[in-house]
């Protein structure tokens, strides 16, 4: 058990107190029992308090500044004292006989405030802990070793002219590194040491302020203060660290534009377009930037009607051009008031104004050689096509500005008339054609006329001149594209089979309206009906439906469906089964002699077509010998062992399925109109081509 223990602790200022405390200690020697029902509470034999020592200090000798001893202890040489934690065995050693713990080096609290060791007392022989191990704490006393110091600086820091006193400029921070908690080390006090009577600092806050009012820009733009804070409170023996704040005037709209001089003259040659640049005006205005921009105007309306002044990029200039143009022979001078005016004006300084300035420009207009001119800005003639050379298209006519009786002369320009249409007359620019015209090969000519002054042929002027040839009816009207055309042979009369267009080269117009007519013949089995240069094709079958083709009777209705479930052998398997029961039998033709032809590849001779029959077109014979030729021609699609054919059968109680005689009968006899013409006026037209009947044979 541990007695009593006894701690003689800190050096202060160089010299020991033995057994003075930091703080009171609270000690409990051995282990006894209390009082009280069954309660046992065992005492510890430490008392630990703050060790102290002050930083910096640097003996010659390791410093004592503490002794640790129990009451086990009894001087014979038994108990061994042991330290351990932060800095033990370098910084801070112990004496492992007497318990007296030594610092070895100077310490600096900046670096560490503090440092926590463990102590123990073991037993010298057995290592025995003689009690459990105990925490203590090593202090490291502040002095006033740092000086302030600005970590932040040096300072800029930008505040408005014309300011008022005391406006806030900025905030500097000083930092101490001694302890705040310790004395006055770390109090810090700031003051101006360069920059009056412009700034001033708060003491205990570090803000910048101005000190006197309307500073200037114009001026002085930049002021350079010197900020010092001092520690110990300012008072004699403290420390000190100091900074610079770079303080930059921003400017307001303070000074209105002036200009130079109140008489701008200028001078223009009266050739010069509109968009032309005359002069350059310019207001001078201290301020910077948007606080210096400027708009210019014209004040009196006669020399707003001739230039017009607008601003610079910059918005500094004014920039003087022609608006319209000059003429010497009608006004040879101008005079007029321009005004240059801020665009930003602030509020806050109208006392100051006005904000505005006006001078006087004259403007002097400078004769110049001209070319000619034209009575017009751009022609545009005609003439129609087909006509003999040396027609009149029509006639340019020009003026010398400057001498009404100077002679012109007049060219087409080669360029502009390659293929060599026209001609001018030079001396009265009277045009007319050089050859036929073709409206159909080309509409439009744009010729360009140039106008020469026979004195001076540096003075010329060009002019666009564009010819229109005008249409004749000289062509004959066309088919659209080549139509060969197919008809089923179940189509009603009055069917639709096919829209026949025509075109004319020829302008559209009365020039160009197509009239198209079918057959004359009152037997023929086709009509065309002319819809606005549409032709529509029908059919007028005006006969009764031909026996049917096939073998078999009407009602014997019968179809073939062929399946097995092999999947094939490909292109190879060409005999996989008898397709001939696809065929149509009525056009199917006698076998040729020799090998059968093979269906699945692609045969090197192309069946001849078969010839029309002589005599009147019958639409039955004729579906069946194109039929008979498809069936016949072994290079048509497919190539395999399926054969497709457009025989629709015969026989059906339902009709024909095909859309083509849909519209007009069902199972051969004519039938009513279909309800087209209910529809109503938007059909109108479609009723007329698809419900149009022809009117039966006489």
């Amino acid at each position: 058990m541990w007695g009593l223990v006894r701690l003689l602790l800190a050096w202060l200022g160089g010299w020991s107190c033995m057994g003075r405390l930091a703080a009171p200690a609270r000690a409990w020697a051995g282990s006894r029992r209390t009082p009280g029902p069954a309660r046992l509470r065992t005492r510890r034999s430490w008392v630990w308090n703050q060790f102290f020592v002050i930083e910096e200090y640097a003996g010659p000798e390791p410093v004592l500044i503490g002794k640790l001893h129990s009451d086990v202890d009894r001087g014979e040489g038994r108990t061994k004292y042991l330290l351990t934690g932060e800095g033990a065995g370098t910084v801070f050693v112990i004496d492992e006989a007497t318990g007296n713990i030594h610092v070895t080096k100077s310490l600096d609290r900046e670096e560490k405030a503090q440092y926590v060791l463990l102590a123990q007392a073991v037993d010298r022989a057995s290592n025995r802990p003689l009690e459990p191990p105990s925490e203590f704490i090593i202090k490291v006393q502040d002095i006033n070793d740092n000086p302030p110091i600005f970590p932040l600086g040096p300072y800029h820091a930008t505040v408005p002219e014309m300011s008022n006193v005391g406006t806030s400029v900025i905030q500097v921070t000083a930092y101490d590194a001694d302890d705040p908690s310790y004395g006055n080390s770390a109090k810090l006090v700031y003051t101006v040491l360069d920059g009056l009577p412009f700034f001033s600092v708060d003491p205990q806050t570090g803000v910048v302020r101005t000190a006197i009012p309307n500073m200037d820009r114009e001026t002085q733009e930049e002021f350079l203060v010197v900020i010092q804070a001092k520690d110990m409170g300012g008072h004699m023996g403290g420390l000190s660290g100091s900074t610079t704040v770079t303080v930059t005037l921003s400017d307001v709209n303070d000074n209105p534009p002036k200009f130079p001089q109140s008489l701008y003259q200028f001078s223009v040659v009266e050739t010069a377009g509109p968009g032309t640049l005359v002069g350059r005006l310019r207001a001078q205005d201290p301020d910077l930037g948007d606080n210096a921009l400027m708009a210019y105007s014209i004040l009196d309306g006669e020399g707003s009607e001739a230039f017009s002044i607008s601003t610079d990029a910059r918005g500094r200039d004014g920039l003087l051009t022609v608006r319209k143009p000059l003429d010497f022979e009608t006004r040879r001078s101008y005079s007029f008031r321009v005004e240059a005016t801020n665009t930003l004006i602030d509020p806050a300084y109208l006392r100051r104004g006005p904000f505005k300035d006006v001078a006087s420009v004259r403007v002097a207009v400078q004769d110049a050689p001209e070319p000619p001119a034209f009575t017009q800005a751009a022609y545009i003639l005609a003439v129609p096509e087909n006509n003999s050379p040396g027609t009149l298209v029509g006639q340019v006519s020009a003026a010398d500005l400057d001498s009404r009786a100077s002679p012109i002369r007049y060219s087409i320009l080669p360029n502009s008339d390659p293929e060599g249409c026209f001609s001018i007359e030079p001396e009265d620019g009277t045009i007319r054609t050089a050859v036929p015209l073709d409206r159909e090969a080309r509409v439009w000519h744009n010729l360009t006329v140039l106008a020469t002054e026979v004195d001076s042929s540096a003075q010329a002027s060009r002019v666009q001149v564009a010819i229109q040839t005008l249409d004749e009816n000289d062509n004959a009207p066309q088919l659209a594209e080549p139509y060969d055309t197919f008809v089923c042979e179940s189509a009603a009369p009055g069917q639709l089979i096919q829209v026949i267009r025509a075109r004319d080269r020829d302008e559209v117009g009365n020039n160009s309206r197509i009239s198209l007519q079918g057959p004359l013949d009152p037997d023929a089995n086709f009509t065309v009906r002319d819809n606005r240069a549409l032709v529509v094709l029908f059919v007028a079958l005006r006969r009764q439906k031909q026996e049917a083709l096939m073998v078999l009777e009407e009602e014997d209705v019968r179809e073939n469906i062929i399946t097995y479930d092999d999947e094939g052998g490909g292109e190879e398997d060409t005999e996989a089964f008898d397709i001939s029961a696809l065929q149509n039998p009525d056009g199917a033709a006698p076998p040729a002699p020799g090998p059968p032809a093979r269906r699945d590849v692609l045969p090197w001779a192309r069946a001849p077509r078969q010839p029309r029959p002589p005599g009147p077109a019958d639409v039955a014979q004729l579906l069946a010998l194109r039929l008979r030729g498809a069936d016949d021609d072994p290079s048509v699609p497919p190539y395999d062992s399926v054969q497709v054919y457009g025989y629709e059968g015969r026989g059906s109680s339902c009709g024909s399925l095909s859309s083509l005689g849909s519209s007009s009968e069902v199972g051969g006899a004519p039938g009513p109109a279909e309800p087209l013409d209910d529809w109503g006026p938007l059909f109108r037209t479609l009723a007329e081509l698809y419900g149009a009947k022809e009117p039966p044979a006489p």
